[in-house]
This record gives structure tokens, sequence and C-alpha cells, in this order.
């Protein structure tokens, strides 16, 4: 649209005949009648300054066949337009995307509305431009720019969320506005807001490699990530040993006991149980391998049940053959 000083430039002005209304003539003269000013046709402008006059060219355009002088025709027209596509992609600037870039998404919409759009209808190309050029940018945000796929609902959140934000933060000095807030300001549910805000630093990802704010000693994210707990293995084996140990006679759990739990050689168990050593070492084999065997077979059997009940459940779902 015209800028305001372009507006007034527009203005006529008054010289020398009229006079400000504050002051005074000593000899006040009466005023003379003007002579009517002719009537000028005032041709209909483009809401840009320099906006090209293509009408036209696009009533050509829609009238040529395919070949090379339509071709011509619609690169003529492209060029033409250029300047207003390179504008709209400077609103978009500082946003993470480089400027080339994005004149280069901003072109591709142009290419878009050029080839789309139908004089017939009678609007000017310009309305029919701008929010094909700006949906084209705003589509690259939204396919190109996120590190990770984001659902389009939670992208829509986050710039409601942005939008509320940033005209709380006028309202709100001194202090980050709460979620309760910008839900109201946003006019969306709390849970919602608080996705939203979620995804304003989700935008780009941090590298593991990067250093914590604070850390002089290259302290980085990746250090701060877990490894696997050996303690797992181990919790998982004695809690599928610990019913099979209950079954054991009271001897048996004893040596196991003193053995595994105590620490104790197999020649003090049998100084303290009065047997011999030899008898002791059998004793620890003979439980140890049926134990192992018990709670072998036992996960086999929660494995093929397992398999057995998803194949019952793929029958179910695929439908048959007949």
């Amino acid at each position: 649209m015209r800028s305001d000083a372009a507006r007034f430039q527009d203005t006529p002005r008054h010289h020398g005949a009229v006079r400000p209304a504050h002051s005074k003539s000593p000899h006040p003269q009466p005023p003379h009648p003007q002579p009517p000013r002719p009537q000028r046709s005032r041709s209909k402008r483009h809401p840009h300054d320099d906006a090209p006059d293509t009408a036209a060219a696009f009533r050509r355009l829609c009238e040529l066949p395919h070949g090379p002088e339509r071709d011509a025709l619609r690169e003529e027209l492209v060029r033409a337009w250029l300047p207003m596509a390179e504008r709209l992609a400077g609103r978009f600037r500082n946003r993470g995307e480089a400027l080339d870039d994005l004149r280069q998404v901003a072109a591709l919409g142009l290419v878009k509305a050029v080839d789309r759009y139908d004089p017939e209808r009678g609007n000017a190309f310009e309305s029919y431009a701008v929010p094909t050029v700006t949906g084209e940018i705003k589509r690259h945000f939204r396919d190109h720019m996120w590190t990770l796929h984001v659902p389009r609902r939670v992208q829509d959140l986050r710039n409601r969320v942005r939008f509320a934000c940033q005209d709380l933060t006028q309202t709100t000095p001194g202090r980050h506005p709460s979620v309760a807030e910008i839900a109201e300001r946003a006019g969306m549910s709390e849970e919602d807001a608080a996705t939203g805000l979620e995804a304003l630093d989700s935008f780009t990802a941090l590298s593991l490699d990067a250093e914590l704010p604070g850390s002089d000693d290259g302290y980085a994210l990746r250090d701060t990530l877990g490894g696997p707990d050996p303690a797992l293995d181990v919790v998982v084996d004695r809690e599928a040993v610990k019913p099979r140990l209950a079954q054991l006679p009271e001897r048996e759990r004893t040596i196991l006991y003193l053995r595994f739990f105590r620490d104790m050689t197999q020649s003090r168990i049998a100084e303290h149980l009065g047997i011999s050593q030899m008898h002791v070492s059998r004793l620890i084999s003979r439980c140890c391998g049926r134990m192992r065997e018990e709670v072998l077979r036992e996960a086999t059997h929660h494995a093929a049940a397992a398999r057995h009940e998803d194949r019952a459940r793929a029958a179910r779902v695929t439908p048959s053959a007949a």
C-alpha cells in the first residue's frame, strides 16, 4: 500500500491566494468566486508504488498457446513482479534461514502465482500473489526448518503461543507471562498452551557436543547421558531364582546362603555343617544346575506362549482368504 508520505505528496497545496484562518488583514477584501476546476479522471492505482501494470500481459498470457512465445511472456511477468516477492521474503529474515534462500522460496511462490492466476475473476494480480508467496514461505518453514518432524497442530499452537507471549510481554514487564495468561490471550486451553511453550524450544536440536552453560572444563551434553545399568540384570536373575530357592531343602538353602551371601569357602561350610567338602561341592553344583534348567525352561515357555498369542492376534485382525 502507498505510504502516508506518498499520500501527503498527492494532497493539493494552496499558495498565496488563501490566507491562514488566524491571520488578519487591515483591509479585508471580499472573496472572489473561484472558477470551477475541471474534473480529472482518476486512474486506478496499484497498492504498491512500483507495481508494474501487467493486466494486459496476463490477459494475453491466457490467450497464448503453450510455446516459446508464451514462455517468454511468462518469464517477463515473473521478472516484473520479482521485487515484490523479495520484499515479502524480507519480512521473514532473522528467523534461522538465510535471506537468499528465502528469496528463492519466494520466487518459487511467485512462479506458482503467475501460472495459477486467472484475470477473468476480476481481482488484481497482487491480491492473489501476496498470499501465495507468503504461504509458500510459511510452508518452507513448516516442512524444512524443523530438525524433527512436528505435527501441524503443534506448529500452529507454537505460533499462537509465540504471538501471545509477544503481546503479553508489553503488558507484564519484568516477568514472563504465566501459562494461564498465555492460554487466555491465545484463546486455548492451558494444556495446549503448555504444548506450544514446549514447541518454542524445539525448532532446532541441540548438539550432544555442545558444552553446558557455565562449564569451563568442556563438560558437554553427551556427558550427562546414562548407560545400561548392569545391576538391572542382577535384579532380573534374582527375582527369577527366588521362588526356586524357596523350594529347596533347608540344608541346600543354608549352603547356598553361606557360599554366595556370606562368601564362605567350601571347606568352612563343610566344617560348619559337619560334612565333607566334596559333598558340599556336589550339592552346590546340583542345586545351581537344577535352578538354571528350571529358569530357562520357564523363559522358553513364556516366549513360546507370547509367539502363539501374537499369531492368534494377527489371525483375528487379518481377514481370511475366503
